[in-house]
């Protein structure tokens, strides 16, 4: 059971988010506040797996009580409401960065009233839910761990869920590159959706200006989110980093993010790589779609690639990867302790077909171990 805190100053909107989420199962409906000083007390007091946060509110607004929440060594997860606007997109690119793991689109106009059931039900309510199965799964693992460790507990009677099973035969089944292999990486591919933007943060940065490979990125948002996500990334790294437009020419050391609602394809104009967009139809439910991507880069670099997934629910990149491993590129999965939701990099961490299985905080490292060159 996920224990959900609504806060959002609209009663019309709290009431409408309550009675949905309540009539979900494995949701429970912990408390409202109208603001983020209320947030914070009921917070304290009702201690919620999560919170869902509205970004313009009285008194504490969104992003002050993501700050406080910090300050305070408050916890919970955090998903923000947000309006599909410039400045809401990067008031959200903010909080993103303050903590919050993932935000929905709050609808705004004529029919918000049945936008915002629709969209509780298809964009918020699987987000939650991924949240919890991860948070679980999180738990459930630690005490296994701590179970191995005593004398007195009978291995046979001490087990963890089939699905952390298979997770775990597929992480042995992936082998570190042995020291005889040759291996020259010309292009690095990533894709990420629920949690990236704070996953992102801790991995673009920390490249020196000296790494010269291209970077394709395929993060999972709308338009204009992306456009801010850039320029965010672009202002904390020494690497460039854009939002890719079509037929921009491939350049090292920078950094393309896949516009919302466009997937990016790396092609070939006569001897120069570039940049495609196009809107062909979704691919998992997603526009950019991780694998797109990956197929392309298979096809354009061959082996010569490093492709990582990192946090995310969906399946979104597994058959690229799969196709990229095949051709003899590097792959790279987040573990499940670090991720906000290991759906996407658990596909590939249970297929045995990632070469690491390892922590957010050792992402960037590997990547240039991949690459040839020292962190």
């Amino acid at each position: 059971m996920t224990k959900v805190l609504i806060v959002d100053d609209s009663v019309v909107f709290r009431k409408i988010l309550g009675e949905a989420l309540g009539r979900h199962p494995g949701i429970q409906v912990a408390g409202s506040a109208r603001n983020g000083k209320e947030a914070i007390e009921k917070v304290r007091l009702l201690k919620p797996d999560l919170v869902v946060l509205d970004v313009e509110m009285p008194e504490m607004d969104g992003l002050a009580t993501l700050d406080e929440l910090r300050r305070q060594r408050l916890r919970p997860g955090v998903i923000m409401f947000s309006t599909l606007t410039s400045s809401g997109a990067k008031t959200t690119i903010e909080a993103l960065s303050k903590g919050a793991f993932d935000f929905v689109a709050k609808p705004t106009g004529t029919g918000a009233f049945a936008q915002s059931v629709k969209c509780i039900e298809q964009e918020l309510i699987p987000r939650i839910e991924a949240f919890g199965q991860n948070k679980n799964g999180r738990k459930d693992r630690f005490t296994t761990r701590r179970l191995k460790k005593r004398p007195v507990v009978n291995r046979q009677t001490t087990c963890c869920s089939h699905e952390q099973k298979r997770a775990e035969e597929g992480i042995r089944a992936s082998r570190p590159l042995s020291k005889g292999v040759h291996f020259k990486a010309e292009a690095v591919a990533i894709g990420v959706s629920t949690g990236g933007p704070n996953a992102l943060n801790q991995v673009i940065p920390r490249f020196p200006s000296s790494f010269r490979l291209p970077i394709f990125l395929v993060q999972h948002m709308p338009p204009v989110f992306t456009s801010q996500l850039a320029s965010r990334l672009n202002q904390k790294s020494k690497l460039t980093v854009v939002e890719a437009q079509d037929g921009m020419r491939i350049r090292p050391g920078t950094v393309y993010v896949a516009p919302g609602d466009y997937h990016m394809v790396v092609s070939r104009k006569n001897k120069a790589k570039i940049i495609r967009l196009t809107q062909d139809p979704p691919v998992n439910s997603c526009r950019p779609a991780v694998d797109v991507l990956f197929k392309s880069v298979a096809e354009i670099y061959g082996e010569r690639v490093v492709a990582v997934v990192l946090t995310g629910m969906g399946h979104d990149g597994f058959e690229g990867a799969k196709l990229l491993k095949q051709k003899g590129a590097r792959i790279i999965a987040q573990d499940r302790q670090s991720s906000v939701v290991w759906g996407m990099p658990k596909l590939v961490a249970e297929a045995g077909i990632a070469d690491r299985v390892i922590p957010l905080g050792n992402i960037t490292p590997t990547i240039m171990e991949f690459s040839g060159q020292r962190y």
